[in-house]
């Protein structure tokens, strides 16, 4: 499928990149059994409802008893182990959907011109990437329940995909310029949206925050929870701070009955939740549901900055944390002050991994860190100082793109994330970088003389290839690639099965919009032989026909002449009036069954004579007559059953019908088929002896009845 690679293939191939479908390791589905023990004297399988198999074990005589069954049933669903964060069926709506944005953004790029490539571009291709974006899920909240539990701080969202935050990645940092100022802003929307994908193989804020809010039910005093004040400090560091806000709301100095004896509590509790409410955000605007407050310009937020910090140093020196009895709520809220301030000791105690580690720095320490190499060197002090024992694949690709290294991105994509990543992707960084575009579009000897794009792409295309439900989609990127796309695109076409119709038809239609007229040409002979082989002869004679091939029309023409009737009374003709319908009105295309077409024609005005039609319809039958006799189609074989069938025509008593100049070309025909009988290999048609004397009396008789009336 267009996610997975392969390592090996046909060697005969014209495979750029070999390949087989059959390297996915088998899988391994156990079998949870409850009544039945060893020995099994039987085991039976077969399908039970949908994806599900049903298994049947039977055990020996021994083994079974009075008190143990004899056997057991159990059913075992497929696909579920190891199935990967995205199914077969997703992926293929992932590979259908990102056709139409590829080649809209490749038409584009041939069709602009350097000046406005270098201006407008990236705008192309960011609406690229949001198309593409579109495909990998969506991360935001389902529809808000009518009553809204005041407990809940996090809303239920569909379950994200590595994939799709690893293409959220690349478009942050190379195909969105409009956000380069505020990267440390997006990379806090990323994680709040992805923190989850990590708490797989390791602790998160993320994971510690659902464990805790399903335990909020049975909590009465959250504030006497050790843990409450701890998530809200991890949560802090993070930046969501619409969570901790909700948190903060929750502690029972709010409650009616409290009021009056917690009011210094309760206001410590709502000056800091103030605070964060007020926290300055270096970025152009924020969703409706994220608190802070926007600057969009540097010099601005520099001077927010500085006021609110002068806050929390204010209130962190203030005289009320003395009078607050409650030592949880002060020892809590004093932390989470130091987590404003940027202290860094209490930032890496209350975060769980690098990640989580570097973005509370930019949010605390280094809120005015700004480009790619300054943001290398914080996440290589953050790896440090959060050494995990698992790196999970995002982490390296972030790492990547921090390092600005083009093969290490590169590599990422294609061993974590497939050919599919790797190809759409490429697009993103070409854009984004001169130096990576320069990497991508450099021809390479070692490969062929094809570019790393170009390989990328053929790879892809030959994952489409293999399967029978993307080959279709396989040309997009085929064509897209100058050096060899269209040898491998022939190469596909001409494996598809002829025998299925509309596999034929789709293959023509590529065929037409790429200028491969000859492969649709040669495709179509194929499937003519083909259908000719298996007994198909009206579908052969088509596509043949419709190939212009008239070396093979001919062939057929021949071998079909010895079972046409030779006579007007014969019947054999019947059962080839279906395929003579086939040959339509152009004759070109018709090959030696062009004969057939006219000898049809000319039979049934021949019947119609013979059954005492006028002088018109014989004249007509005349006139076909001679269209035949001249017709280079119309085999030697036939000349002398034409003219004997048509001694009627000849012998027409009211006047002749031929004149002299027609009379004399059957006679020159007739003495053409004397002296043909005199060759070898000659076919006799099988008339009577005194035929060819008829005819030439006859001939001679109209001639000079013709001469006379003229």
């Amino acid at each position: 499928m267009p996610g997975v690679t392969s390592d090996s293939g046909e060697l005969n191939s014209l495979s750029v990149v070999p390949h087989t479908l059959d390297t996915q390791k088998p899988r391994v589905y156990p079998l949870r059994l409850h009544r039945v023990t060893r020995p099994l004297a039987r085991l039976s399988i077969s399908w039970a409802r949908g994806n599900t198999l049903r298994v049947s074990l039977l055990q020996t005589d021994d083994a079974a008893s009075e008190q143990t069954p004899g056997g057991e049933v159990v059913e075992v669903k497929l696909g579920s182990a190891d199935a990967g964060e995205i199914p077969e069926a997703q992926w293929r709506r992932i590979a259908y959907g990102s056709v139409a944005p590829f080649a809209l953004l490749q038409s584009r790029k041939n069709s602009m011109d350097a000046l406005h490539y270098e201006k407008d571009w990236w705008e192309h291709v960011m609406e690229y990437s949001k198309e593409i974006n579109s495909l990998l899920g969506n991360t935001k909240s389902s529809v808000p329940p009518t009553i809204e539990d005041p407990k809940t701080v996090l809303k239920k969202v569909e379950e994200p995909t590595s994939l799709k935050a690893a293409w959220e990645l690349m478009e942050m940092f190379y195909a969105d310029k409009q956000s380069q100022t505020w990267i440390p802003e997006r990379l806090l929307d990323w994680l709040a949206d992805f923190d989850c994908l990590f708490s797989g193989t390791q602790p998160t804020v993320h994971a510690k925050l659902v464990s805790f809010q399903n335990k909020l039910v049975t909590i009465q005093a959250v504030e006497n929870h050790p843990e409450y004040w701890e998530i809200m400090s991890s949560a802090l560091a993070v930046g969501w701070l619409d969570v901790v806000v909700k948190l903060l709301r929750l502690h029972g100095s709010y409650l009616f009955d409290q009021l009056g004896s917690r009011e210094i509590e309760n206001g410590l509790v709502e000056a800091v939740a103030l605070l964060i409410s007020e926290m300055p955000r270096l970025r152009p605007d924020m969703p409706t549901e994220k608190i802070g407050e926007c600057y969009s310009t540097k010099p601005e937020f520099m001077k927010a900055w500085e006021k609110w910090r002068a806050k929390i140093t204010k209130l962190d020196c203030s005289a009320f944390w003395l009078q607050c009895d409650h030592q949880q709520t002060r020892v809590g809220l004093k932390n989470m002050l130091q987590v404003m301030l940027g202290n860094a000791s209490v930032l890496s105690n209350v975060t769980y991994h690098w990640i989580e580690l570097y973005i509370s720095h930019f949010l605390y320490v280094r809120p005015f860190t700004v480009g790619l190499e300054s943001m290398y060197s914080l996440a290589q002090k953050c790896m440090h100082l959060k050494p995990i024992s698992y790196r999970h694949k995002l982490m390296g690709l972030i790492i990547g793109i921090l390092e600005e290294n083009t093969e290490v991105v590169l590599a990422e994509c294609s061993r974590s994330f497939g050919p599919w990543m790797t190809t759409h992707a490429i697009e993103l960084m070409a854009a984004g970088s001169t130096q990576a575009e320069t990497l991508l579009h450099e021809e390479q000897s070692k490969i062929g003389g094809i570019c790393i794009e170009e390989l990328h792409r053929l790879t892809y295309a030959q994952i489409l290839s293999s399967h029978a439900l993307t080959w279709n989609i396989a040309p997009i990127y085929l064509t897209s690639c100058l050096k060899q796309g269209l040898g491998l695109l022939e190469n596909l076409l001409y494996k598809q099965p002829v025998q299925h119709h509309l596999v034929l038809l789709k293959s023509m239609e590529i065929c037409r919009l790429n200028g491969l007229d000859y492969v649709s040409y040669n495709m179509m002979k194929i499937a003519g032989v083909h259908y000719w082989k298996h007994g198909k002869k009206g579908s052969a004679v088509f596509w043949l026909q419709q190939a212009r091939d008239e070396v093979r029309l001919n062939r057929i023409a021949k071998h079909l002449f010895d079972f046409v009737g030779k006579s007007v009374s014969d019947e054999s003709f019947k059962q080839w009036e279906g395929m003579i319908e086939l040959l339509g009105t152009e004759s070109k295309t018709a090959g030696g069954l062009e004969f057939l077409k006219k000898y049809r024609d000319f039979r049934r005005s021949l019947q119609q004579v013979q059954e005492g039609i006028t002088t018109d319809a014989a004249r007509k039958a005349a006139e076909a007559l001679i269209s035949l006799m001249r017709n280079p189609s119309t085999p030697q074989q036939f000349w002398l059953p034409l003219l004997y069938d048509s001694l009627k025509l000849l012998n027409w008593q009211e006047g002749p019908l031929l004149n002299v100049s027609q009379t004399n070309l059957l006679l020159n025909k007739l003495q053409e088929l004397s002296l043909a009988r005199l060759l070898p290999g000659f076919v006799d048609a099988g008339l009577p002896p005194e035929a060819l004397q008829s005819v030439r009396l006859a001939l001679a008789t109209n001639l000079g009845r013709a001469i006379l009336e003229e």
